[in-house]
């Protein structure tokens, strides 16, 4: 029985280290074998090889996740309207599989691009929302996401560019640096992204890549140096010569899918050479490695070249510049290769998580699949089956049919389905790691929302959305489309979470509430559009609110008698101003002693309170930073109810208003312009006429950049106004900074506005 045990166990042994390829054991007694000391009853044997090969499993899983996310590129194409970003865009498509015909923005066939969503996007110029295609390129992944470059739809620029490791800026060979090219690139510099420029349409008439290369350093401040040379221009561009492996590229069939590589042509080498050592001194005066050899005469290989523009690059030290002409198929090829050379991977960029659990302090995401699952939902799409999430994973792994916790909700959700976008068809996966851009079914969650394991509170942005500072009423035209009219306002509320829908209580309005003119007017084009609603809108309004200056006290007695049981409710107390600072906006304090009122009754007084506070009696605008304080009061055995009490509170609140002198707070907004020096004087005035207060005056290069504090009020209808004192040069932001008081006649014009409005017809 013995032996038989023993054999088996030695069997075992066998079968263990023969399966595993352990490591050879040395035993700490000489005398006894690996199988004497597992007879023996050691068992160290078999954890010193699982040990080993789990450290080894780890490492080989470690530089596998590092190798695959080195693969993978997301990137965004940013241009000023007309720059030919769309076109770009379809060829990059057709070019890496994605599509396998070319369509024209304005082609005759009426298909359109690929790209092209809203026509409202088109015919205004402008991105609405963050769009993302994907491809692959020679093996690397690319993540094609596009981006918005409007103010009044900074959460949207906030989440695209967070989902962005590098970008391509394009900019027109004719046009040049234009003013929205400014624009993306300075918010491109605000959210530290990395990223080339394309200067696109060498085929046209006038075009000068060499002058657009000195705009873009003197009005962009890029510290930049061109890594092509075009051969010809205008009608006779023919092909590009690359300055870093020094070859030329000619791109030759119907769609110039073919890419010949051939010598430099001889009447391009001298002009090659030139720009070639302008480009070595550029990059040298960022990068030291290329300095020592550069300053040390030594030969620049085309391999240490490109090591210290992809280093430049990545340190935003430097803008490589690619050219070529995207609707005659040039130049496409070669900007693919230096987004895969010089832009970074997702390991290359520095990503921070806000932690929630200590006040949004900034934490430093290594990107690694071990760690706890951290992914944004930056973009929400509609689909056949349901709402489409499109995230981003920043650490951790994400796998179907795990359970992820809602940051921003609190809820708990299983992944029912996880795709990633191939071409037109989806691919169904089971798992992702850091770094790539992933699709989820059937979950329910806004746009922006943050996914952990539930391991960690962190968002991805900041959970401090912007109070909306502008209403407008709005209601469908026809009875039959208030469905559609619901649906689609519910949908833009999950999409964005600055605008807000609320009902007027005294008119039965739908109001919708936001950052701006634009911002409204948009959704109100997209409810026409997407969801065929026509609706009417009403005049803007302005979120005004209330508040008090000074105390008052209330005695209140509501007494009704009528047949049955009466009402009787009696509250004595004093509201005030809160200090300066304070976190809440209406606080309500019980200081009674004793039992003069039943503390049943407590809740129903503050909530009169609270709901008279929801129109004050000025304009009927809600009322802020007040303090109600009760001190004494009275009640009847029989006849007090909570309806008595509330309705008391509500009197008395009314009955204390006007003595606790109230005022109206407007929003003030923080106006950044920027505009060429000589309108400065005229632009200045007409703030100042705006009742606007100058903070700030800047010179940056030719243009003046103007900071104010201007009453929203007064801002109605200020980008026409901008841009014929501007001859259309200028530009602003607005942003909603605080409310303040306003001057005593715009309060009484204000207030005699709304008694006429509420007086008898």
């Amino acid at each position: 029985m013995a032996r038989s045990a023993r054999s088996s166990a030695t069997r075992l042994l066998y079968t263990f280290c023969l399966g595993t390829k352990a490591t050879p054991f040395t035993p700490k007694c000489p005398s006894r074998t690996p199988i004497a000391a597992l007879l023996a009853g050691n068992f160290n044997v078999r954890y010193f090889s699982a040990g080993s090969s789990a450290a080894r499993l780890k490492e080989e899983k470690e530089a596998q996740w590092k190798e695959s996310k080195e693969k993978v590129r997301n990137i965004g194409i940013s241009a000023h309207i007309d720059s030919g970003k769309t076109t770009l865009t379809e060829r990059i498509l057709y070019y890496t599989g994605r599509i396998h015909e070319i369509h024209e923005v304005r082609g005759k066939d009426g298909v359109g691009a690929k790209m092209d969503s809203m026509d409202l996007e088109r015919e205004k110029g402008i991105t609405i929302q963050s769009a993302a295609t994907y491809c692959t390129w020679k093996d690397y992944q690319v993540n094609i996401i596009d981006t918005p470059g409007h103010v009044d739809f900074t959460i949207e620029v906030e989440r695209a560019l967070r989902v962005l490791d590098g970008a391509v800026l394009v900019l027109c060979s004719v046009g040049g640096v234009q003013s929205q090219s400014i624009t993306v690139d300075r918010q491109m510099r605000r959210y530290e992204v990395p990223r080339l420029a394309f200067i696109n349409k060498l085929d046209r008439m006038g075009a000068d890549p060499w002058k657009v290369l000195d705009q873009a350093r003197a009005k962009l401040r890029h510290h930049s140096a061109a890594v092509q040379v075009p051969i010809g221009l205008e009608d006779d561009f023919q092909g590009l010569v690359d300055l870093v492996h020094l070859k030329a590229y000619y791109f030759h069939g119907s769609s110039g899918e073919k890419v010949v590589v051939e010598a430099i042509p001889a009447n391009v080498e001298a002009l090659a050479a030139d720009k070639r050592r302008e480009l070595i001194e550029t990059v040298s005066e960022v990068d030291e490695t290329l300095a020592e050899a550069f300053l040390n005469d030594d030969p620049i290989s085309a391999s240490d070249l490109e090591e210290a523009i992809r280093r430049a690059t990545i340190a935003r030290k430097f803008v490589p510049v690619f050219m070529g002409s995207a609707f005659k198929n040039k130049g496409v090829q070669p900007l693919l290769d230096g987004v895969l050379s010089y832009l970074p991977c997702p390991t290359e960029v520095s990503n921070y998580a806000l932690d929630q659990t200590k006040d949004e302090e900034k934490v430093m995401l290594s990107g690694n699949p071990a760690g706890p699952l951290v992914a944004l939902a930056f973009k929400l799409e509609e689909g056949r089956f349901g709402q489409l999430t499109y995230l981003r994973i920043y650490e951790g792994i994400i796998r179907k049919g795990d359970f992820m916790v809602n940051i921003n909700t609190g809820k708990k959700i299983k992944i029912p389905r996880l795709v990633r976008m191939h071409a037109n068809e989806m691919e169904d996966i089971q798992e992702a790691h850091a770094g790539q851009i992933v699709a989820v079914f059937g979950v329910d969650c806004a746009t922006g929302d943050t996914f952990t394991d539930g391991s960690v509170r962190y968002t991805m942005t900041s959970m401090n959305v912007p109070e909306p500072v502008m209403s407008l009423a709005v209601s469908p035209v026809s009875k039959d489309s208030g469905g559609q009219f619901s649906k689609a306002l519910n949908r833009f509320q999950r999409e964005d979470p600055t605008f807000r829908v609320g009902l007027d209580p005294e008119s039965g309005q739908t109001i919708i509430s936001g950052m701006g003119e634009l911002h409204l007017d948009i959704y109100v084009e997209r409810i026409r559009r997407e969801y065929k609603v026509d609706a009417t809108v009403g005049k803007p309004r302005v979120n005004f609110r209330e508040t008090v200056t000074q105390r008052a006290e209330f005695d209140y007695l509501h007494k009704k008698q009528s047949g049955g049981q009466g009402q009787y409710g009696r509250v004595t107390g004093y509201v005030e101003p809160l200090p300066a600072g304070s976190s809440t906006k209406l606080e309500f304090e019980n200081m009674i002693v004793g039992q003069a009122i039943p503390s049943g009754f407590i809740p129903a007084i503050e909530k009169g309170f609270k709901e008279a506070a929801n129109s004050g009696s000025l304009i009927g605008h809600p009322v802020e930073n007040i303090r109600i304080v009760l001190t004494d009061g009275a009640s009847h055995a029989v006849d007090s109810s909570e309806l008595a009490f509330k309705l008391a509170a509500i009197y008395a609140f009314r009955q204390c208003y006007t003595a606790a002198k109230p005022v109206i707070l407007e929003p003030i907004m923080l106006v950044e312009l920027k505009v060429p020096t000589e309108f400065q004087g005229s632009v200045t005035g007409d703030i100042n006429k705006r009742k606007g207060m100058i903070v700030g005056n800047d010179q940056e290069n030719d243009d003046s950049v103007i900071t104010a504090h201007v009453p929203l009020n007064n801002m109605f209808g200020y980008s026409t106004a901008l841009r014929s004192m501007t001859q259309g040069k200028g530009e602003f932001t607005m942003e909603y900074i605080e409310h303040l008081p306003v001057a005593q006649d715009v309060q009484t014009q204000l207030v005699n506005t709304y008694k006429a409005t509420k007086a008898p017809s």
